[in-house]
């Protein structure tokens, strides 16, 4: 989190110049434009989230927070199971040679409509057979509501992605993010408790989706729409999907809502609290690969794969660049970083941070090597590895987490992230014969090392805000300058960027 424009800049760097390199400099300007609006985006919404966050935990207090997570992470079990990959294969669809993006879009839509709704219906009658506070589970109808909006906006997204058109996006994010925040701020004023705040996020839930609505009619006229065919192909696409989706639910979800059960709400409010730091954090590989999956689904389908080969590792280095340094920096920042945000109650949280932390870093990779496989449709391969990873993450919480609580979670879920990593590595590999070199890769782990130690050494204020945002600041400057004097990045670089993005301006 603390790293994250200068990372960011510096992943657009070497995008763009992996996108030259095929001589494609209007690609290349249009990439890094969009890129750079999503930093911007990022930055802005995250700090709307992020003083969202410190009302309701400093409101709802470590066991009211609990019973907010709980209600949350209930929902998010059926709202993940709800996607159906559709959020994929909407890029996959939209990107074949001759697509009708009007017709593909209607039925993709009305799809999403109808599985979504029948799906996050289940939720709040789900929750009446668990031993929940009546509270929770009104909080749950509340929470099936936001989510629904949040899955039919996503099929939007995918559309904006590939006309490289963020700033639509951009605009429905921020203003959403401000709305949600001042419904907050009301909710907490009012006294509102748990399902005041949840009112807040399906209010600012909707608007982002009647605005990704309204901003996509110029692109694709989308209205209500059943094609056999279309629907077929849907199914067909999305399946493989479906089952890694549900799995990958399985092992990174399964640890908050055990806690719940097992444990009790002071444990899952703390819990709860750290994963949500990280919740943010894991948005950006899915905003990296968003963002460039639609030119790799179509360079591979049109046989470029010399130029997807050099594309191919340009990400790659980037995901090394922003991964890294996110991870050093917020294991050396996390217990001021949490008790900050959620505020001093939550202390405990940033123990549970600096293990959580080291989970974002596989994040990146397996988000990488999963989108790899998905440009060239070779998702089914995966499903063993989910599997896998979810028969022996469960096991391990079930074990655990009676004994440990929320390290034992902590621990697991990297475990799980890293077992996934590497097995879709592995895959990439056999699959495609894609091996990444690591050059860029061990440049950016040992400039994030010095980083991580002079942070922890250097005698800062990081008990205030401004000593952190000081810490973040100085952090930034020493990973960029270690980078640059060992070769991660260069002027040439920094000229590249600049020309893009006004070429992709023009």
């Amino acid at each position: 989190m603390d790293k994250l424009p200068i990372t960011l800049l510096i992943g657009i760097i070497i995008i763009l110049k992996g996108v030259s390199k095929v001589h494609d400099m209007a690609l290349a300007g249009k990439v890094a434009a969009n890129t750079i609006i999503q930093v911007v985006t990022k930055v802005v919404s995250t700090a709307l989230s992020l003083v969202a966050m410190a009302m309701i935990t400093r409101y709802l207090g470590r066991y009211g927070f609990g019973e907010y997570t709980t209600a949350i992470t209930f929902v998010t079990f059926f709202s993940i199971a709800a996607d159906l990959g559709l959020t994929l294969v909407t890029t996959q669809l939209l990107s074949r040679p001759g697509a009708d993006v009007k017709e593909t879009m209607s039925n993709l839509f009305t799809f999403r409509f109808v599985s979504g709704f029948a799906i996050m219906a289940l939720a709040p009658l789900a929750v009446l057979f668990f031993p929940y506070a009546d509270v929770v589970k009104h909080g749950v109808s509340v929470a099936a509501l936001a989510f629904f909006f949040v899955i039919l906006t996503q099929v939007f997204v995918s559309l904006f992605q590939r006309e490289l058109r963020t700033d639509r996006m951009a605009v429905a994010e921020i203003v959403s993010r401000a709305l949600i925040l001042a419904i907050t701020g009301l909710a907490v004023f009012l006294n509102g408790g748990i399902v005041g705040v949840l009112w807040a996020m399906a209010a600012g839930n909707a608007v982002s989706f009647i605005l990704h609505f309204t901003f996509a009619r110029r692109y694709a006229h989308t209205s209500f729409r059943y094609d056999k065919t279309i629907w077929t192909d849907i199914i067909k696409q999305s399946w493989p999907l479906v089952i890694t989706i549900v799995l990958n639910l399985v092992y990174l979800r399964t640890d908050t809502l055990l806690l719940s059960l097992l444990k009790g709400p002071e444990d899952v409010g703390l819990y709860g609290a750290a994963y949500r730091v990280v919740d943010v954090l894991v948005t950006i590989p899915f905003m990296i690969g968003g963002t460039v999956l639609p030119i790799f689904a179509s360079r591979w389908l049109a046989g470029d794969i010399e130029d997807y080969r050099r594309m191919w590792q340009r990400v790659f280095d980037v995901s090394a660049l922003i991964a890294w340094p996110l991870v050093a920096g917020g294991f050396a920042l996390a217990q001021p970083i949490m008790t900050l945000i959620a505020g001093p109650e939550f202390v405990a949280a940033g123990s549970i941070l600096k293990i959580l932390i080291i989970a974002v870093g596989f994040v990146f990779f397996s988000a990488f090597f999963s989108y790899t496989m998905v440009g060239f449709e070779r998702q089914k391969r995966m499903i063993p590895a989910y599997l896998f990873t979810a028969v022996t993450s469960v096991a391990l919480y079930l074990i655990f987490i009676p004994r440990f609580s929320y390290v034992a979670a902590a621990c697991i879920t990297v475990y799980s992230e890293a077992v996934i990593s590497l097995c879709a590595w592995w895959l990439v590999k056999k699959e495609s014969g894609l091996a990444p070199r690591l050059k860029v890769f061990f440049k950016a782990v040992l400039s994030s090392l010095v980083m991580a130690l002079l942070l922890v050494f250097l005698p800062l204020p990081t008990d205030t805000i401004p000593g952190l945002l000081a810490a973040v600041v100085l952090g930034s400057i020493i990973y960029a300058v270690v980078l640059y004097a060992i070769g991660g990045v260069n002027k040439k670089d920094f000229s590249d960027l600049m020309q893009g993005a006004l070429n992709g301006k023009s």
